[in-house]
């Protein structure tokens, strides 16, 4: 039984095992044109000084000004394709509920000093999944691709995260969510 969690168009909900999926009812994108990012980093501008919390540690992170370049033009996102491609650019409506469920932190150095003060503190990862609908030939939901997707959180000189990219997206083999 799956326990949801209603947001506009947007649904947290746990599997049988218990981890939280973020479901996306409404997709931006879904036909195979390309993408295009500079509009989508257009919206993201509008997360710019916002904040979640992640549930399981009740750390806050923070959308920073550098955010939307680096998540429309890094060099990940210049490199993937397909479905991965359309998964990423459709999480762009579930920021904050992928913040809100990630789990599995794990902390890294800013290894060569690349960043300087905005990652002073050094980096961590977290680990989140969601939901993206695949439709019937009529435009009903017929079932969800589940996605996992690795979130970068910069820690900055004065100790607060900012979310970096979301990156390592990957379409789970399991069976999908229906």
């Amino acid at each position: 039984m799956l326990e949801k969690k209603a947001k506009k168009k947007i649904d947290i909900v746990t599997d049988p095992d218990g981890n939280k999926i973020v479901l996306i009812n409404d997709i931006l994108f879904k036909s195979r044109r390309s993408i295009n990012w500079d509009d989508i980093e257009q919206i993201l501008m509008h997360y710019i000084g916002e904040y979640y919390e992640i549930a399981e540690t009740a750390e806050k992170v923070y959308i920073g000004s550098d955010f939307p370049d680096e998540f429309t033009h890094s060099k990940y996102t210049k490199a993937i394709r397909g479905a991965n491609e359309k998964a990423k650019a459709n999480v762009i409506t579930a920021i904050g509920e992928l913040i809100q469920i990630s789990d599995k932190k794990a902390e890294f150095p800013d290894y060569g000093n690349r960043h300087g003060n905005k990652a002073k503190n050094g980096w961590y990862r977290y680990d989140t999944r969601f939901g993206i609908p695949v439709y019937s030939e009529v435009g009903e939901i017929e079932r969800y691709n589940i996605f996992r997707a690795r979130m970068l959180v910069r820690c900055d000189a004065n100790g607060k995260l900012f979310l970096y990219d979301i990156v390592q997206i990957k379409k789970e083999t399991s069976t999908p969510l229906e």
